[in-house]
C-alpha cells in the first residue's frame, strides 16, 4: 500500500479500531480489579444521570467542561506565549533521534518485569506453563532492550499479544502494547542498539564482519527501504493506540462500570483527597480520561494532552500504593514518545498547521536509514 493510499484509509481503519474495541469490552474485568476486588452492581445509566441531577454536581463537572473547551478555542484565537511554544517544541523535537530507544524501554522494561512476575502483558493473564509465559516475556522485553532484531522481535510480540487476545479480553486491559510494537517495527532499533552497531559493522566494506554478513545487504537494507516511507505515521500509530486505551478506560472502566471505581474511591478514602460526592470521583475521572482519548484520537493539541495523560498516570496510578506500576510503565513511555513526536499527519493539529504557519507540528524525523 502506497502512503498516500495509506493516508486515505488511516481514518476509516481508526473507526473499525474503535468499534471493535467498543464491542469486546462489555465481557472485560476493569482495571479496578488490580486493587480491588470489585463493587456492587450499578447501573451505569441511573448511576450518571442521578450524578448529574446534584446541582453542585452538574455546576462542578459542566463548569470544568465549559472552562477547558473556552480555554481551547482562547488559545487558538489569541495563542499567548507563542515563541515560548515554539521553542518547547523544538526542545521536545531534539529527542527525535532518541525515540526507538525511548519505544524500545517502554515496552521491553514491563515484558521484563511481568516475566518475572509470570504474567503475560497484564497481571490478569496468567497462563500456563508458568516458565514459558516467563521465557517469554523475559526474551522479548531483553531483546527489544537490548536493540536485537528489534522489528523481527517487536512482530513476534504483536502476534503474541493478538494469540494471548483471543484467549483473554483482560488484554484490552494491555491495549498500548499494539501500537508500541507497530512504533517499534516501524522505526527499528534506532540508537543506541545492538542492530545499529551490527548494520554500521556490516555496512563497513573494510571489516571481515561485512564479508561474511549474509542478512545485511539481501535482507535489512531491502526492508529497510520498504517501510522508510511509513515512518511518518510513527505519531498517528502511537496516538491512535493511546487513544483507544484511554477512551477505554475512561468509558468502560469508569462510566459503564461505576460499582468497581466506587469501591476504589472508598478503599482508598480519595474524598478526603478532594472532598467531593464519590459519583463525582468516578464520573469526573471517566470524563477526563476519556475526553484525553478523543483528543489523542483527533490529533487535538497532541502534546498538551499527552502531558494531561501523564499526570493522570502518575496521580492515579502512584497514589495507589498496591497497584502493579510496572504493569503500566509501557502507557507512561508511549505518552512521553508522544510528547516527542507531535500529533503527526491526519490530525486537527497538522490542519491547523495549513491555517497557522507558525504552528506547524514538528514531523517525525526520518534518521534511522539503511544504519537502523
Amino acid at each position: 500500500m502506497s502512503p498516500s493510499r495509506l493516508r486515505r484509509t488511516v481514518p476509516s481503519i481508526a473507526v473499525v479500531s474503535l468499534t471493535l474495541a467498543a464491542a469486546l469490552t462489555a465481557p472485560v474485568r476493569a482495571h479496578v480489579q488490580y486493587v480491588t476486588p470489585g463493587g456492587d452492581a450499578v447501573d451505569a445509566i441511573g448511576f450518571l444521570l442521578a450524578t448529574l441531577a446534584e446541582p453542585l454536581n452538574a455546576a462542578l463537572l459542566g463548569g470544568g467542561v465549559a472552562a477547558g473547551t473556552v480555554g481551547l478555542l482562547a488559545y487558538l484565537r489569541i495563542r499567548p506565549a507563542r515563541h515560548d511554544v515554539l521553542r518547547l517544541r523544538e526542545l521536545l523535537a531534539g529527542y527525535r533521534d532518541l525515540l526507538p530507544w525511548l519505544l524500545r524501554l517502554s515496552v521491553g522494561l514491563p515484558l521484563v518485569g511481568a516475566g518475572f512476575a509470570g504474567y503475560l502483558f497484564t497481571p490478569l493473564f496468567t497462563p500456563s506453563p508458568a516458565t514459558f509465559v516467563r521465557l517469554v516475556g523475559i526474551t522479548i522485553g531483553f531483546l527489544l532492550l537490548f536493540g536485537f532484531g528489534t522489528r523481527l522481535v517487536a512482530a513476534t510480540g504483536l502476534v503474541v499479544y493478538g494469540w494471548a487476545l483471543t484467549q483473554s479480553p483482560d488484554l484490552l486491559l494491555a491495549f498500548e502494547y499494539v501500537p508500541g510494537f507497530l512504533a517499534i517495527a516501524l522505526v527499528g532499533g534506532g540508537r543506541p542498539s545492538a542492530d545499529q552497531v551490527i548494520a554500521r559493522m556490516a555496512a563497513d566494506e573494510r571489516t571481515l564482519y561485512s564479508r561474511i554478513d549474509p542478512f545485511y545487504r539481501r535482507v535489512a537494507v531491502p526492508f529497510v527501504e520498504r517501510v522508510d516511507s511509513y515512518r511518518e505515521y510513527v505519531p498517528l500509530v502511537l496516538r491512535a493506540g493511546m487513544g483507544l486505551a484511554f477512551v477505554y478506560l475512561g468509558i468502560v472502566q469508569k462510566l459503564v462500570n461505576p460499582g468497581d471505581s466506587l469501591a476504589v474511591v472508598a478503599k482508598y478514602d480519595l474524598t478526603a483527597v478532594v472532598p467531593v460526592d464519590p459519583a463525582l470521583w468516578v464520573v469526573g475521572a471517566g470524563v477526563v480520561e476519556a475526553a484525553v482519548g478523543v483528543a489523542l484520537l483527533a490529533g487535538l493539541f497532541v502534546r498538551l494532552f499527552s502531558g494531561v495523560a501523564f499526570l493522570l498516570l502518575t496521580t492515579t496510578l502512584f497514589g495507589l500504593p498496591d497497584d502493579p506500576v510496572v504493569a503500566h510503565i509501557s502507557m507512561f513511555g508511549l505518552v512521553s514518545a508522544l510528547l516527542v513526536t507531535g500529533a503527526g499527519p491526519v490530525s486537527f493539529d497538522a490542519w491547523v498547521a495549513r491555517e497557522v504557519p507558525d504552528a506547524v507540528p514538528d514531523p517525525l524525523e526520518e534518521s534511522a536509514g539503511a544504519a537502523d
